[in-house]
This record gives structure tokens, C-alpha cells and sequence, in this order.
């Protein structure tokens, strides 16, 4: 571990109560408590919003963020390009939300430098493991490997990524600064592929990675997995221990099927881990379900 750094043992997945007591209800009339059989509860709406996906969007995360001022959201509907917020400029620190700007700069430094592509052999272990399972050590030899603070920070200017950076006081991946709202435009070339920043082959070999993680790191957006439904998504969360003692826990992906294609980014600090998978789940969960009812524009 690295100091001032802790991670808690994984969990079951999230189980919800769906909280839908009429379809066509109104979201505030009053929430309910949702929660895992052993972790806390989150407010979540009493019923699908009506109206417009954007209206029904915001009365969901109005509900859900009650009380919670330190979380932000962005999503955005790939079948009209509409996107929407809630604090998406809203700024904290990755955790292993990281992870796939890491392995951007791995791939990155193996085409800049003419090496085994996608990735030599070594580092290809470590992006499987990095994405797949969140091992720490493997992100750990793929930042230095791939150039660390100046690595990352060339990534996000050619990302375009405004409000995305390493952290002055911490040569460490976890420790980096983003947003929702970055964290939706880098999804968007990452899936779109409307960026020179990667190659087409290093963003499907990215997104392949982020489409296999582990079945008890897909809660947050992940959430709505389901046979028909296709995930591409990267969770993060670690505890800082040496600043405001809370933890960041963040989820972003890509959900496609079943009618839907989008992107979603959650980011939250809460003081258990527990809240805040909680909360990354309950949104993923409500997300889904209002963009099974229209678009986004």
C-alpha cells in the first residue's frame, strides 16, 4: 500500500429495491431508503420521473444527492450527442478512475517509441491487470513506465481535458485531479474515436479491457449488467487518510443495449467506502432506467 493510502476488501455487489411504486409517478414525492442487505442506505426516488429525459434526470439526482454535496455526474446520450450535468465541473481526486489514462500513456509510449503494439508483453500484462482486477502494483510500473506527472498531463492536454491533472505534491496516478464533465469527454473519444490523441487500435484495445472487469468491481455504472446490456467501465476508490481522512469513489462508462448508448461518470467523497459505492450504484441504477424511457436532447 502506498502511505496515507487505504482499500477496503471487496463486496458482494450492490443489491437494490427497485423503489418503483408506479411507473409514471413523480420522482419527489418523497424518497425512499435504499440500501445493501449489510451496507447504508442512500436516498433514491419513489417512482420514474415523468417528462423529458433531461427533466427526469435532474429530478433523479435531486433526490439522490440530498444532503450530499460533494458529488458530481455527467452523462451523455450517444444516440443524439445531448449531454447533461449535475456539478460536472465538480473536481476531486481519480483514484483508480485513473487507471485508463494510465493505460492511454502506456500505449501512447509504446507507439512513440516503435515497441511491440499494442503493448510490449510485460506491460500488456500489467494493462489487463490494471483494468481487469485494479491492481494497484501493475498501474503502479505502468505510470512510471509510462512517464508519470508529465505522462498524464501530455494526455490530458491533447484529450483536451481542461480541468484534468497530475498532483504537484504526489508523483502518484491516485492522487491526479479530474471532473465529471473530463471524465465524460474522455470517454466520448474513447468510444467515438474523435481524438488524435490515440489510435482507433489503442482505443478498441482499451475499451476491450474496460469491457472485462471483474464481476465485483461493476457496481456504479455497471450496475444495470445485464445479458443484453454491454458495460465498458472503470470504478475507482481509496481513502485519503493523510488529508480529509474521506474516501473518493468514482465510476465511469459506457452502457450500450437494450435501447440505450451512453456515457456516465460519477464521482463522489464520502466517509465510508460503502457510501460511496452506494451512491455511484443508486445513480447508475436510475440512469438506466430514465434512458430506457427516451433520449436526451
Amino acid at each position: 500500500m502506498n502511505p496515507g493510502l487505504s482499500s477496503p476488501s471487496f463486496s458482494p455487489p450492490f443489491s437494490r429495491r427497485t423503489g418503483l411504486l408506479a411507473l409514471g409517478g413523480l420522482a419527489l414525492a418523497g424518497p425512499v431508503l435504499t440500501a445493501c442487505s449489510s451496507g447504508p442506505a442512500v436516498p433514491t426516488p419513489t417512482a420514474l420521473p415523468t417528462g423529458p429525459v433531461r427533466d427526469q434526470l435532474q429530478a433523479v439526482l435531486n433526490v439522490i444527492a440530498a444532503g450530499q454535496d460533494k458529488l458530481g455526474v455527467a452523462v451523455q446520450d450517444l444516440r443524439t450527442g445531448a449531454s447533461w450535468d449535475f456539478r460536472g465541473d465538480w473536481a476531486s481526486q481519480s483514484a483508480s478512475m485513473a487507471k485508463p489514462m494510465i493505460v492511454s500513456m502506456a500505449l501512447r509510449k509504446a507507439r512513440a517509441d516503435k515497441l511491440a503494439q499494442p503493448l510490449p508483453p510485460e506491460q500488456a500484462g500489467q494493462a489487463e491487470k490494471a483494468i481487469r482486477n485494479s491492481d494497484n502494483d501493475s498501474a503502479d510500473a505502468l505510470w512510471k513506465w509510462a512517464g508519470g506527472r508529465p505522462g498524464y498531463d501530455a494526455l490530458a492536454s491533447d484529450l483536451g481535458l481542461k480541468a484534468t491533472r497530475s498532483a504537484p505534491e504526489k508523483d502518484f496516478w491516485s492522487w491526479t485531479w479530474t471532473t465529471p464533465d473530463d471524465q465524460r469527454a474522455f470517454l466520448r473519444q474513447l468510444v467515438k474515436g474523435d481524438t488524435k490523441a490515440l489510435t482507433d487500435a489503442e482505443r478498441s484495445y482499451l475499451l476491450g479491457l474496460m469491457g472485462q472487469v471483474q464481476d465485483d468491481q461493476t457496481w456504479g455504472v455497471g450496475a444495470p449488467r445485464s445479458g443484453s446490456v454491454q458495460v465498458q467501465l472503470k470504478n475507482g476508490w481509496v481513502q485519503f487518510e493523510s488529508t480529509d481522512k474521506l474516501w473518493a469513489v468514482n465510476s465511469i462508462g459506457h452502457v450500450a443495449g437494450d435501447g440505450r448508448d451512453y456515457l456516465l461518470t460519477i464521482m463522489t467523497r464520502t466517509p465510508t467506502f460503502d457510501l460511496g459505492k452506494a451512491y455511484c450504484t443508486a445513480i447508475g441504477d436510475w440512469v438506466f432506467r430514465v434512458f430506457g424511457s427516451g433520449e436526451l436532447r
